[in-house]
């Protein structure tokens, strides 16, 4: 039943003296409370999200709280009510912009807010809206909410003083307090926050209000987002002033930080530091991104943190000012120290460095040295593989997060069976968890070249899930049964299991045993302390259960070849640390056989896990694709591998696949290797999906040549993979209706997608130019001129303008090396091909070489896939991260004297398989029987293809 009554408008006429309108307005006794304690859900009619019931009290905020709403945006905050009192209030003072960041606030899932319509509930309105009757009307509705939910949850009114002091103690249940007294009292329960980006130690927080109460802050005045996406949408174009400021003629190409307004900068020395106007006095702080323009601050904190990065906040923008006015919330330490370089990164990324919280950490099962953690020997559907199965890992080493276990034997019937086991994080964190949610914002472990930060507490990640060596551990299990021959998958089985890993073997290990070298057991901890007898019983078990994994791991491989499967080749770099993390070296990483052998049986797991969910749920299951790329990105791979003497063929996965395979120079494997490397980097990216938001159709992965697939196998360091490990296990299960009722729908594994994609791709930046960072620091403190690890070997696979682009096989390093400089200098070369210096001349180029000629008419030539002798440096920057300089020294190959680091270079997959395969261990007593004086097949295959294409036309 509607209630009518009347509403009074102020509105401010143009030229004329506010007016006072009267309107109807409709009352109800039913509004949405959009509360889990709601105490009369059927009257409410509650739909969407809801506040939580575990929170331990509400907190509605008035419209005195504006100044901090930056605060308010943190997913930290929970059980916040947003009345419609206080959002009209935001229209009237700050404008839109504040509205539409309050609605998508609103729209977010991940931040526990509603709004509730206090303006046409019977028990909460008032007819005027001056600020005494603002307050009262928050107050009211504050009580209301208070009493609606049966009294159980305290109503906390965060307000300004004169409200606070005037019902600071009116009601029971309902308090009042300052925005300041209410962080001081409940920071405790806001640990997350208090440990996130925007407050780096303890005490920043309180000089981040103090500043923010004594800026006279112009809120409406700053660098906002919509600014930065206008840039992108005009084509990266410099925005001149658009009614904010002007960029300092930079472009803008997108800035990925959470926080739009925080950004990282560096002070500079008293001596070197840029004044902006005596008259305001003001200083400029430059931002760490290149693309931001410089920041003014106060005079006082450029003197007090000179030579440190530091965090900005941005206040305001003036449309006179060419630079935007800010203030410093915290530090991150000393300009070209590592370990604040590496702040900095977490920074830009928004990977956060914060310690589970107590709440997170209580839900863990209890591991001591008196009780330890054991499993569950009765526990129903799961079976036990512990004395049927010989189950081994085979990892990194050092690895303490080991996810995956293989094992393989022979059946009663000849055929094989082939097991893949995942750690079961799911028996561990229960859906909508404290560590469920904790897992979930930060979506994957982020690997840094000297440290981690992991998905989950280590007490999971290194302990109860890991599945270490002689302990019994509980796991996912996907078993195949395989034709003897043919290896054909028969039947496949899904379910829960407990195993007991036997061997922790790592990959050199592994591919010791693989190459027959069994002395290498005197490194293999298992076998240290066994009886010979035994021990040559269990070698032999292990060596046929890893040879008959590679053949399996073989043939699927090839099956994946003929449907398109791509073998790319990306550079990764593995930094060699000593006790006191000093950097010792870089070594590219190499990729091995046995790697594929891993790789290929995860593959296969994720690929049947994958059909197994779309099967069980066609609209809500999460699998990954890979969309083809576009055909403009394969340019540069075209003409390079044209220039070299080979085409690429792009217009499937299979013909680049099969292109990639023969464009192999015998005399340089490391011409493969970049074109692999280049083709890889023309790839879009995978992302995670979930079904129910695109067509069947679109779900390929064009890299692995797979019609569906997904991410099962690494649940420790993925929450994509919890998320999968509970899609199967409500698919394998027999009562369906309590396993479903865990499941996201479509639209909301749709939203966790997209966020974890977005931190997938933190993870890789971040982990990326943290090698870089690495790269730097390690050529740092080296003389260039006289130290040889400062001289490498380079490749030419592209050109430029005026520079050519290397690989250094050596340290991996892929960079720039100039041929021409600004006033028109070019190299010159002597005879015997060392570098003479600069001299002026002219560079022409084409994408199968570049002539550098001087103006004596002396020229020298480079040729694509070229080897030269490469000097490395650092380019020092004081205000930005340090970069590498690459410099031609010599036209000739460089050749390490000792030749120790160089890591040999294989040929592409294929061929050696191909090879492999050919090959065969003939006997010495039947050698005299041999057609051909090779050593194999392959030889002949080989000598006839020689023989093939020789000229005999002369011999005729």
């Amino acid at each position: 039943m509607l209630e009518k009554t009347e509403r009074v408008i102020t509105v401010n006429a143009v030229y004329r003296c506010p007016l006072r309108v009267v309107r109807e307005h409709y009352l109800r006794p039913c509004v949405p409370c959009n509360s889990a304690l709601c105490s009369q859900p059927e009257y409410c009619c509650n739909v969407g999200k809801l506040l939580p019931a575990e929170v331990t009290h509400y907190m509605v905020p008035d419209s005195s709280v504006f100044d901090y709403f930056e605060i308010l945006e943190m997913p930290e905050l929970k059980g916040v009510i947003w009345l419609q009192t206080v959002t009209d209030a935001l229209h009237s003072k700050r404008g839109w912009r504040y509205c539409n960041k309050l609605r998508s606030l609103l729209k977010d899932p991940s931040h526990e807010c509603v709004l509730f319509a206090n303006e046409y509930h019977v028990s909460c309105y008032h007819c005027e809206g001056s600020p005494v009757l603002c307050s009262r009307i928050i107050y009211a509705a504050a009580l209301w909410y208070y009493k609606h939910c049966g009294e159980k949850i305290p109503i906390i009114i965060v307000a300004d003083e004169d409200s606070t002091k005037r019902y600071k103690v009116k009601s029971k249940g309902v308090y009042v307090m300052t925005f300041k007294e209410y962080l001081n009292k409940f920071y405790s329960d806001l640990e997350a926050a208090h440990n996130s980006c925007d407050f780096i130690d303890e005490a920043l927080y309180e000089e981040k209000l103090e500043s923010l109460e004594a800026s006279g802050i112009n809120y409406n005045k700053y660098l906002p987002p919509d600014i930065l996406e206008a840039g992108l949408k005009s084509g990266l174009k410099v925005l001149g002033k658009m009614g904010q400021g002007q960029l300092d003629g930079r472009h803008v190409v997108g800035i990925t930080q959470k926080h739009k307004r925080d950004y990282i900068v560096t002070f500079p020395s008293k001596e070197d530091i840029l004044y902006y106007s005596r008259k305001t006095k003001k200083y400029l702080a430059v931002p760490w991104d290149y693309r931001i323009p410089r920041i003014r601050i106060s005079r006082k904190q450029a003197e007090k943190y000179q030579f440190c990065r530091a965090i900005i906040h941005i206040d305001s923008w003036d449309t006179d000012s060419r630079y935007p006015d800010g203030h410093v919330v915290g530090t991150l330490g000393t300009g070209g120290d590592l370990e604040g370089e590496m702040k900095s990164l977490l920074m830009e990324h928004d990977i956060s460095e914060r310690p589970f919280s107590e709440a997170q950490m209580g839900e863990l099962p209890v591991n001591t040295a008196e009780k330890p953690w054991s499993v569950d020997h009765e526990e129903q559907d799961r079976k036990d593989l512990r004395k049927t199965h010989l189950v081994f890992t085979i990892d990194p080493k050092g690895c303490e997060d080991v996810d995956d276990a293989l094992s393989v034997r022979t059946l009663s019937s000849g055929n094989l069976e082939l097991g893949v086991h995942i750690a079961d994080v799911t028996y561990f964190v229960k859906p909508k968890s404290h560590l469920d949610k904790e897992a979930r914002a930060r979506a994957t472990t982020y690997y840094l070249p000297d440290r981690r930060y992991d998905m989950l507490p280590s007490v999971l990640s290194s302990n109860l899930c890991s599945l270490l060596r002689g302990v019994d551990r509980y796991a996912m299990s996907v078993i195949w049964e395989l034709d003897m021959t043919t290896y054909e998958i028969k039947k496949v089985w899904y379910g829960r299991s407990i195993i007991h890993s036997t061997y922790q073997l790592s990959y050199e290990a592994a591919q010791e045993l693989l190459d027959g070298n069994l002395s290498i057991t005197g490194n293999i901890e298992e076998f240290q302390d066994m009886e010979e007898k035994e021990k040559e019983d269990r070698l032999q078990e292990l060596t046929w259960a890893i040879e008959k994994l590679a053949d399996i791991a073989s043939h699927f491989r090839a099956q994946r070849g003929l449907d398109g499967a791509l073998d790319l080749d990306g550079i990764e770099i593995s930094v060699l640390l000593d006790e006191e993390k000093n950097i010792l070296d870089l070594v590219p990483r190499q990729q091995r056989r046995i790697h594929r052998m891993v790789a290929e049986c995860m593959i296969l797991a994720n690929h049947w896990v994958a059909r197994k969910i779309y099967e069980s749920f066609p609209r809500q299951a999460l699998l990954r694709r890979h969309p083809p790329p576009r055909q403009n990105l394969f340019s540069e791979l075209k003409q390079s591998a044209k220039a070299g003497g080979f085409h690429i063929d792009t217009s499937s996965n299979r013909a680049l696949a099969l292109s990639l395979d023969n464009a192999y120079d015998v005399s340089d494997p490391m011409v493969n290797k970049l074109l692999r490397n280049m083709a890889t980097l023309a790839m879009s990216n995978a992302l995670y999906f979930s079904t129910g938001s695109c067509r069947e159709r679109e779900f390929h992965h064009y890299g692995l040549g797979l019609d569906k697939y997904t991410h099962f196998t690494s649940p420790i360091r993925r929450y994509a993979d919890i998320i999968v490990h509970r899609l199967l296990i409500a698919a394998i299960a027999e009562d369906k209706t309590k396993t479903e009722l865990n499941l996201l729908s479509d639209r909301c594994l749709e939203e966790l997608c997209d966020h974890i994609n977005e931190r997938h791709r933190a993870a890789k930046l971040c982990q990326r130019q943290a090698t870089e960072l690495f790269q730097c620091h390690f050529f740092r403190d080296k003389d260039a001129d006289r130290d040889e690890r400062c001289v490498a070997d380079g490749i030419i696979y592209a050109f430029r303008d005026t520079a050519v682009q290397l690989y250094i096989p050596r340290y991996g390093i892929k960079g720039t090396a100039n041929l021409k400089t600004k006033d028109g200098c070019v190299l010159h070369f002597g005879a015997n091909g060392e570098k003479i210096g600069w001299v002026p001349g002219a560079l022409w180029r084409s994408h199968k070489q570049a002539d550098c000629v001087t103006s004596s008419g002396q020229g020298v030539t480079f040729r694509i896939f070229e080897h030269v002798t490469v000097k490395i440096s650092v380019q020092a920057q004081q205000y930005h991260p340090n970069s590498l300089r690459l410099e031609i020294l010599s036209k000739k190959p460089y050749l390490d004297p000792e030749a120790r680091h160089t890591p040999k270079s294989s040929p592409s997959p294929t061929r050696e398989l191909v090879e492999e395969n050919s090959k065969e261990n003939i006997p010495e007593e039947y050698r005299q029987f041999q057609q051909t004086k090779g050593e194999s097949l392959y030889t002949l295959l080989e000598e006839m293809k020689n023989l093939a294409i020789q000229d005999i036309s002369n011999n005729l």
